[in-house]
């Protein structure tokens, strides 16, 4: 109690006061800062399906990195011919090599984790590959932490992948510091980025419909002295400012004030706010998240690089490249363990357009070693020992 609490009778709430600001009518609101959900669906929402930046920073990246050449190889040779080239080639019916690839990237992008499932034959071969929604997804940890299986639902259903074995689901997943079962997402990272473009993005479409003017107040002082107007002066009031003041057709108009009534702009104009430029540094971040250089989403104030062609060349190797190496590095390695060979898949630097000149200097460094073995060199370069490209049946 709060006598009890301070040690003495709880003091009487003095005698309630009216406001100064009581004959104000004003269009303008205060609140706490709203920050969007932080779940897998609302960072999608928000942060892909609503916002263009985002948007084609995932676009950029999945499809990307979906386009490279794979190569798979042991330590003797490389495959031009092997069960796993053509399933990577043709994974299902309904998907291709660079969309299922696309799909992969994408839901790691989004969500900081992806899955791959495959699809078994009798004889225990995989047949199809197919990406699983990450938001569907849940890991089920044991009694040692690790997980023992995912649950997939759908429509109310769970479908329970047992991890025993050789899983028949792969889970790669970015970095997360306080996670031990799921990724970090690059959206997580930009998501107050993201709030703050969208937010200005209202904003601006706000000031449109409202002929591009802050709020304002207005102002009553009846001349009998009177401080409120009545019901039907208010209701009427409103009225006239939604129908003749409000709206991009009503730009312009005067406001015709009757007796009493007196207009008080209130807030900052645009200018002063600076929305724009608060806009274009919310892109850059969101960009920066993403590892995409601005100047590749067309964003204005990015002098980083001196050029496109660098901006493209720093894009491919600081974000797409090893974001691939890394996920065909765990495809490969899951699915060469259903057959107990030690294979290894990785995109093909040398089929790269934007690093063709990086490429040209290292080989012709190469080829001018005179002091190395051309073994040595196949070494450097990535290539396996033999110079000759290995076949291995389908069947």
């Amino acid at each position: 109690m709060l006598k009890d609490f301070f040690g003495q009778r709880a003091v009487k709430a003095p005698e309630e006061k009216a406001s100064a600001a009581g004959p104000v009518f004003a269009g303008h609101g205060a609140g706490r800062v709203a920050w969007s959900p932080r779940d897998t669906v609302s960072l999608t929402k928000t942060g892909f399906a609503g916002n263009p930046v985002g948007f084609r920073s995932v676009k950029l990246i999945a499809e990307s990195a979906a386009a490279l050449p794979l190569v798979l190889q042991d330590s003797q040779q490389r495959f031009e011919t092997h069960p796993l080239v053509s399933l990577i080639t043709s994974p299902n019916a309904a998907q291709g090599r660079a969309e299922l690839l696309e799909a992969l990237y994408g839901q790691l992008l989004l969500s900081g984790n992806g899955y791959l499932e495959a699809v078994m034959s009798d004889q225990g071969a995989p047949l199809e590959l197919h990406v699983l929604r990450s938001d569907r997804m849940s890991v089920v940890p044991g009694a040692d932490g690790w997980p023992v299986a995912y649950e997939y639902a759908v429509g109310g259903r769970k479908h329970r992948f047992d991890v025993q074995g050789q899983p028949t689901v792969c889970h790669i997943k970015s970095f997360h510091p306080q996670d031990d079962h799921y990724g970090l997402s690059p959206l997580q990272a930009a998501a107050m980025a993201l709030d703050v473009h969208n937010s200005a993005s209202r904003w601006s479409k706000a000031l449109l419909d409202n002929a591009a003017r802050p709020s304002g107040a207005i102002v009553y002082r009846g001349a009998d002295g009177q401080s409120s107007m009545s019901t039907d002066q208010y209701d009427r009031l409103v009225s006239e400012m939604e129908s003749h003041h409000q709206g991009a057709r009503n730009a312009g108009r005067p406001m015709l004030l009757e007796g009493g009534l007196d207009w008080k702009p209130m807030g900052f104009s645009p200018s002063d706010m600076e929305f724009q430029k608060t806009k274009e540094a919310a892109a850059r971040e969101v960009a920066l998240a993403f590892g995409v250089p601005p100047m590749l989403l067309g964003l204005q104030g990015d002098a980083t690089y001196a050029n496109y062609q660098e901006a493209n060349r720093a894009f491919y190797r600081l974000t797409v490249l090893p974001l691939a190496t890394r996920v065909a590095a765990a495809v490969g390695n899951w699915l060469s363990g259903f057959g107990g060979d030690d294979l290894t898949l990785k995109p093909d630097l040398d089929q790269v357009p934007a690093l063709a000149a990086e490429r040209d200097a290292q080989w012709s460094r190469i080829s001018a070693a005179g002091f190395l073995s051309d073994a040595e060199k196949r070494s450097l370069l990535g290539l396996p020992p033999s110079s000759k490209a290995g076949e291995v049946s389908d069947g």
